[in-house]
């Protein structure tokens, strides 16, 4: 039971940071992101809510895993923490980039940043909670499809370029 709220918080943290990414998105996609060219692979768009909601929470409690099994934001922990709050933050900036400022080029410097970062988490996270990095490894592949996805749209919309 102590560990209860620790882990609500770990878990909510990611899902309320993405609150205002939710909001920006929806109003971008009727007004800018809908009209541009898109691959024939790009998921449907009720299934980005579900899939994000899904990899906050299993992002969110392996840094509760990795808080708990490593000590709490202390020494060798700090690394593995510090990294997970940065790629977390990247991971929210990038709606900005890219729905806020409706810049893809922009947001594919930023995506590729962003799994850069997460393989760094994974990476320092293993050594602590061998189940924490495995939670991120479905994170690291959505990712790389939202990636690959933004440098299509990217390409197949240059002309539209601001």
């Amino acid at each position: 039971m102590s560990d209860l709220v620790p882990v609500a918080v770990a878990v909510l943290l990611p899902n309320l940071g993405a609150l205002s990414s939710t909001l920006l998105t929806r109003r971008a996609i009727p007004s800018w992101y809908q009209d541009l060219k898109k691959p024939w692979w790009q998921p449907p768009y009720w299934l980005f809510g579900p899939v994000w909601a899904y990899m906050y929470s299993s992002i969110g409690f392996a840094s509760y895993l990795v808080w708990r099994e490593g000590g709490g934001f202390t020494g060798d922990n700090r690394l593995p923490l510090t990294l997970y709050g940065t790629q977390l933050a990247l991971n929210w900036a990038y709606t900005g980039i890219v729905f806020g400022a409706r810049s893809l080029k922009w947001g594919m410097v930023e995506i590729s940043v962003l799994l850069g970062a997460v393989c760094g988490t994974i990476y320092t996270f293993y050594p602590v909670s061998r189940m924490a990095a495995g939670l991120l490894v479905p994170y690291l592949g959505w990712l790389g499809l939202a990636a690959a996805l933004n440098y299509s749209v990217w390409q197949n919309n240059k002309d539209r370029e601001d």
